[in-house]
């Protein structure tokens, strides 16, 4: 079992508990447990063997018990008791936006429903109106949010698709014989949702890989088998694809099936132009046969004339022309990431101390680290007081002299009230290395207004960047209603950073907006959000969210080592 379908667990236990009306520290202890097995970077099946897991921050013995009746039966007692107590399409009704554990039992108690298309009914009928404490904009919002998940049916947020396929990849290649192996797909152009999961392979015995699938433990159901491709249901409700290809074909099959489609028309219809054919086997010149490549992708696309195409920006919105002209933008990577400018600790709602979170960043090769709690108007995050970011920063002052080669910086991610105005004084944020401002509640204020509240905050002279610009969760939560276009020309005025936050839920500023976001001469930092040691390796779901977007290395903040980023930071910023 994942560790993903694990924390999924824990997560509807923390549910199931709140609708019956738990104390708040057991319910927590459920969610805290779930966050730390979801962001854990290793398999627990393997941690568990080493009978640490009460070393995970956030895991004490029950949970730990937990965790192992899980990993050898595939259940957990107490959650199969706890299911038992309650309808099944209840528990689906939290899988609607704005409907949390507490309006689902509301709704029960008063209006019998017991689940979605109940809840749908009532909604239209404006029955829900009639429950205390739910009006007319309740049932509006409820609508929206039953609409966004039948939208996204059959698809998956990329935060699940892609760990999903990595796991099922490294299982694949502990039991069967396989020589190359990738996933191709929305996945492999790293798309914030992602439809089936696309798993491509060479092996000298093909028929072992298909024999190999349907005895995979996270495979469910298989719904069809060849000798090169089988098709399954896994645990996660996925739909995945395996596929063997012959080596010669790899790369246009990794080509073929990464899209899209739209990319990969455009790329035939060239193909045609001059006299060849392409399809998944490789490129062939279209009078003779003759097979002019297909081992890699380097040699379809060279075959058209044009450099390799990395697969971020495989969407035919420009690519294809500058490729063909030799002008492809060069994109932001991982290595060119100096830090991180937005991490939390257990100061506020993290599960890292400072000195753990800087040895991970040290790990990684960072020259600094921005420590940014939750600000004081959090308190359900433990958000800091004036005094206690005081006590944080002489703490981060100490800790420094321990890293004489990572910066720490002293930060604050300062929440934007429903005024505009921030949750600290400008006397207490001008003594801080940097400062993130971001939106936490009051998300359906109207357009206007939250424009208005963004646009205050980037015209604070200590703000430095703008956290999770949008407010969007991928496929929980639209964003709200924002005059983005305004906000970036504000932002690209006054040098305020945009945030592209990593936190795979987040994916925040979007692909389409980044690339808006360069245009307009807006700097972008890619931060992780990180809430834990792992989170940290979650930078990659940013960087990929920028290459989708074209960012280059120029346009990101934290790409700009220490010594030229400090001159950027507020302070020096409006001297």
């Amino acid at each position: 079992m994942s560790n993903q379908e694990i924390a999924r667990i824990f997560a509807e236990i923390a549910d199931m508990l709140e609708i019956k009306g738990e104390q708040v520290f057991k319910i927590r202890a459920y969610r805290k447990a779930a966050e730390a097995v979801a962001a854990f970077p290793e398999p627990l099946s393997a941690f568990a063997q080493r009978d640490k897991l009460t070393a995970i921050p956030g895991v004490g013995p029950s949970i730990a018990a937990k965790i192992g009746e899980l990993l050898e039966s595939g259940q957990c007692a107490y959650h199969q008791e706890l299911m038992a107590e309650f309808s099944p399409g209840l528990i689906g009704l939290l899988r609607v936006p704005e409907v949390g554990p507490r309006t689902a039992l509301l709704l029960y108690q008063e209006l019998g429903i017991k689940d979605v298309d109940g809840l749908e009914a009532a909604a239209r009928e404006q029955r829900l109106r009639g429950v205390r404490g739910l009006g007319a904009k309740t049932e509006e919002n409820i609508l929206r949010g039953i609409a966004r998940l039948r939208a996204r049916s059959g698809n998956m947020p990329l935060a699940v698709a892609h760990p999903h396929a990595l796991q099922i990849m490294a299982a694949l290649q502990a039991t069967a014989p396989i020589d190359r192996i990738a996933v191709a797909g929305s996945i492999r152009r790293m798309r914030d949702l992602v439809g089936d999961i696309d798993i491509l392979v060479t092996s000298p015995d093909p028929a072992a890989v298909m024999e190999a699938v349907p005895r995979l433990e996270m495979v469910r159901e298989v719904v069809a088998t060849g000798p090169t491709k089988t098709s399954a249901i896994t645990t996660q409700d996925a739909e995945v694809d395996v596929r063997v290809l012959e080596p010669e074909s790899f790369g246009a099959g990794l080509q073929y099936f990464t899209g899209s489609q739209a990319h990969s028309v455009r790329l035939r219809e060239i193909a045609v132009k001059r006299g060849l054919k392409l399809n998944e086997y490789g490129v062939f010149c279209a009078s003779t046969g003759e097979r002019l490549g297909g081992a890699t992708e380097e040699e379809m696309y060279g075959a058209l004339g044009m450099p390799l195409i990395p697969p971020e920006i495989r969407e035919n919105t420009g690519e294809i022309e500058l490729a063909l002209q030799g002008r492809l933008p060069l994109l932001v990577s991982e290595n060119d990431l100096h830090g991180d400018l937005h991490v939390h600790t257990d100061w506020s709602d993290g599960r890292g101390s400072i000195e753990r979170m800087a040895e991970a960043a040290l790990a990684r090769g960072y020259e600094y680290l921005a420590i940014c709690d939750h600000s004081q108007s959090r308190a359900i995050a433990r958000g800091l007081s004036p005094e206690r970011l005081q006590e944080q920063r002489q703490e981060i002052a100490r800790i420094q002299e321990r890293f004489p080669n990572l910066r720490l910086l002293a930060g604050l991610e300062c929440d934007i009230r429903r005024d505009g105005s921030l949750d600290c004084t400008d006397e207490v944020l001008a003594e801080l290395d940097v400062v993130v401002a971001s939106v936490h509640s009051a998300f359906n204020i109207g357009e206007a207004d939250m424009t208005e509240r963004v646009l205050a905050a980037i015209r604070s002279p200590y703000v430095d960047i703008i956290g999770h610009p949008t407010g969007r969760i991928v496929g929980e939560r639209d964003p709200y209603a924002l005059d983005i276009e305004r906000v970036l020309a504000e932002a690209a005025r006054l040098g305020v950073a945009m945030e592209i936050n990593a936190f795979p839920d987040r994916l925040d500023l979007k692909d389409a907006h980044a690339r808006r976001a360069q245009e307009l001469g807006v700097v972008l930092a890619i931060n992780t959000d990180a809430h834990a040691l792992g989170h940290l390796d979650l930078v990659h779901y940013g960087v990929a969210t920028a290459r989708r977007g074209w960012v280059a290395p120029s346009s990101v903040l934290n790409a700009l080592p220490l010594a030229e980023l400090l001159p950027r930071l507020h302070r020096e910023r409006h001297a």
